[in-house]
């Protein structure tokens, strides 16, 4: 059935990345839930009234969250396609995350008003009423929903999609949601606990879980979360396989939203290099770069000395010492400048973005040991966080 709606509303994409890619697939995932969660609504709220139980209502009801979550995802992709404009020169692919925020509020305020209704029949008990049809009803709900996480992922993996993919692991929370709420209808037969109240909550409890995480996954990126890790292996590995390039530094990722990935980076080079070849290598770089890991590369070029002797040892010494005081400090653009009385060691050092030493300890530590070295020595020093893990390759 997946593959089957997948070629009828689907047409042939070559880029997984590109908005109307990513705005056709979220259509037809949107379409689906909205489709799918009104007949479980409606059928789960008749079943409700029909048994009387406030758990098979709490279900229903946590299914017409789905359809205005749907609907907002729906919203959501068409908007994050638009194209970049005067005021948006990014583009629009955050949207994508600002709905699926708002879906996480919606889910966790229905949550908290079953909570509280839930409470109140644990309170004052009223009779379940048990019915085949409304168990058969429940155990259909189940296998659509099934399903539907089935589909999802399925989306999800084809454009790398974090708001589809949360929408497959809701449906997985709905699956537990409606199967507690099963085994309360069929446990309440047996017992006078208010075991339909008790139920209740636990599908609240599924519910808020479910907005909680869903809340997670989308403010981690608008607030700036740490790039992923392959990313910037990948970033690193093409960058050091071209040959004039001697290492790089001062990797930043910038995430405007999906397919909207901007990466910059500062190459070294030889300074004996001749410029313009140096140039057209950053450029091939860039380009190559760009269309293999889609996203927008932006290289600036660092010009180091590597043939001094002099300068090779010192630089050497001075990454020995950074290492010894923390093996996740780096260097880059070491440069020396030579006199009688006083030798420059000019450089910056690149340090995790956790890092709790001020400028000014650093400079000192440093300065410390390599005077220790040589009473000459002294230190020019420019302190870099790292903003992406392992970004420094020398």
């Amino acid at each position: 059935m997946t593959r089957f709606l997948m070629r009828i509303f689907l047409k042939k994409q070559e880029d997984p990345n590109s908005p109307k890619t990513r705005a056709a697939y979220g259509t037809l995932s949107s379409c689906v839930g909205i489709f799918c969660n009104i007949l479980l609504f409606f059928v789960k709220f008749l079943m409700g009234l029909l048994s009387n139980s406030v758990a098979v209502t709490a279900d229903a009801f946590n299914n017409l969250s789905d359809v205005g979550s749907s609907a907002i995802s729906f919203l959501g992709f068409h908007m994050a396609s638009k194209p970049a404009d005067r005021d948006h020169p990014f583009g629009h692919g955050r949207i994508e995350y600002l709905c699926g925020l708002i879906i996480s509020f919606l889910i966790l305020l229905v949550g908290l008003d079953f909570v509280k209704s839930s409470i109140e029949r644990i309170f004052n008990p009223s009779p379940v009423t048990f019915s085949w049809i409304v168990i058969a009803a429940l155990v259909c709900s189940i296998l659509v929903k099934l399903w539907m996480s089935r589909f999802n992922r399925t989306l999800a993996k084809e454009i790398s999609s974090a708001a589809i993919a949360a929408t497959a692991n809701d449906s997985i929370s709905d699956v537990l949601a409606t199967g507690v709420t099963l085994l309360s209808v069929i446990l309440s037969q047996f017992t006078a606990f208010p075991v339909d109240g008790v139920m209740g909550v636990l599908v609240a409890g599924v519910i808020l879980y479910a907005g909680y995480t869903s809340a997670s996954d989308t403010i981690t990126p608008l607030l700036g979360q740490a790039p992923d890790p392959v990313l910037i292996e990948n970033v690193t590995r093409c960058m050091l396989s071209y040959d004039g390039i001697l290492g790089i530094h001062d990797l930043i990722v910038h995430d405007y939203g999906p397919g909207r990935v901007f990466v910059s980076a500062h190459a070294e080079v030889s300074v004996n290099a001749n410029i313009l070849k140096s140039h057209e290598i950053i450029d091939l770089a860039e380009r190559e770069i760009t269309e293999q890991l889609g996203v927008h590369m932006l290289i600036h070029m660092d010009p180091i000395d590597t043939d001094c002797e002099e300068t090779n040892q010192l630089r050497q010494l001075t990454r020995d010492i950074v290492a010894s005081i923390d093996p996740d400090f780096t260097i880059h653009d070491f440069r020396v400048v030579l006199g009688e009385q006083i030798t420059n060691l000019i450089f910056d050092i690149c340090v995790p973005v956790e890092c709790r030493r001020t400028d000014a300890q650093l400079t000192e530590e440093i300065q410390t040991r390599l005077r220790q070295v040589n009473p000459k020595y002294q230190v020019v020093l420019t302190v870099d966080r790292s903003y992406a893990p392992q970004a420094s390759h020398k």
